[in-house]
């Protein structure tokens, strides 16, 4: 696998630290990443997603939602009472598992619904205001006094 130095990407920048971080966090990423539980990713509109992960065998209850420093993560702890069964095959896995994924800024969790055996989180991007575009409405005319974008100069130099 072939190893990159970000090292130059942090001496050229200011502020985009967690850029870096997310790249240097992505390419020394293990490639052997887990599988469990499955989950898909889904954009449901300009500004919306969901991600759904299949908890079959968990009730809400043994679920946590939570966003912590930019980051959303999803676990499973079960409580061990199933030491009295014995199973001839065991093919729904219900171990423990916390799955983590990395949020955008100004990016929103607004709900969590458990149903089906799938757990679906929504989310959206709210943009503020202030870092939306805006248009800047153009004027047509001629000088007038106390335009502010016009310079309060005076036209003639006095020698």
């Amino acid at each position: 696998m072939r190893t990159f130095d970000l090292a130059p990407l942090y001496r050229a920048t200011v502020g985009f630290d967690r850029i870096a971080d997310m790249m240097d966090r992505v390419l020394t990423t293990d490639v052997n990443q887990p599988s469990y539980p499955p989950y898909n990713i889904e954009k449901t509109d300009e500004n919306a997603y969901r991600i759904s992960v299949a908890v079959a065998g968990f009730t809400p209850e043994e679920l946590t939602v939570e966003v912590k420093e930019a980051t959303l993560v999803i676990a499973a702890r079960r409580a061990d009472d199933e030491t009295q069964r014995h199973f001839l095959h065991r093919g729904i896995a219900t171990r423990a598992f916390e799955r983590r994924f990395a949020l955008a800024d100004h990016m929103r969790v607004t709900a969590a619904l458990h149903e089906h055996g799938m757990l679906h989180i929504e989310l959206v991007r709210e943009v503020p205001e202030a870092l939306k575009p805006r248009r800047i409405e153009i004027e047509r005319g001629t000088a007038r006094p106390g335009n502010p974008l016009i310079s309060n100069h005076p036209e003639t130099v006095e020698a």
